[in-house]
C-alpha cells in the first residue's frame, strides 16, 4: 500500500510507486490510498486537483492495481479493511515510521512500514516545486496565463 496526495502528477510520483510495488515482489498488487482534499488542506496546502480526479489519474497508472480515497477522519480505516503486508512510505513523506508502527501495533495491524528511498533524478520532482516554478515565472503578455 502506498499512500500520498498525488497532485500533479509528476515523475516522482511514478518512482515512487514503482518502488512501492517492488517492495511486494513479482507476484504483488500495489494499493493506492489517495488522500481527500480535507487532509490536504489541512496538512499541506490547497489541492489544485480534486480528489475525484486525482483518484481517477492515479488509478490509470501502470504499477497500480487498485486505487481508494483515505477516510476523511481515520487513517488507518482503509488499513484495517484492505490489510496490507507492506505499507510504504514515499521519500517526501513526513512520517514518523516508528510512531506509525507504534500506531499499527495498537490497532492490531501487521504490516510492514518501508520507506522508500532515492528521487526521480528531475528538478520538477514534487508538485511544491512545480507550483513555485508556475508563480516564480514571469509569462509574456497575452499568453496562456
Amino acid at each position: 500500500m502506498a499512500t500520498g496526495t498525488f497532485d500533479l502528477i509528476h515523475p516522482g510520483h511514478g518512482y515512487y510507486l514503482e518502488e512501492s510495488k517492488k517492495l511486494g515482489g513479482n507476484d504483488s498488487r500495489l494499493i493506492v490510498v489517495v488522500a481527500r482534499d480535507s487532509t490536504v488542506r489541512a496538512k499541506k496546502r490547497v489541492p489544485i486537483v480534486p480528489e475525484k480526479q486525482r483518484l481517477k489519474v492515479v488509478s490509470m497508472l501502470k504499477p497500480v492495481d487498485e486505487a481508494y480515497l483515505g477516510s476523511e477522519t481515520d487513517m488507518f480505516q482503509v488499513v484495517r479493511k484492505l490489510k496490507p503486508d507492506i505499507i510504504s512510505i514515499g521519500p517526501d513523506q513526513n512520517f514518523d515510521i516508528d510512531l506509525l508502527k507504534e500506531q499499527l501495533q495498537k490497532r492490531d495491524l501487521t504490516a510492514e512500514v518501508v520507506k522508500v528511498e532515492g528521487y526521480f533524478d528531475s528538478d520538477l520532482d514534487s508538485t511544491c516545486k512545480i507550483i513555485k516554478k508556475i508563480k516564480d515565472t514571469d509569462f509574456p503578455s497575452g499568453s496562456f496565463f
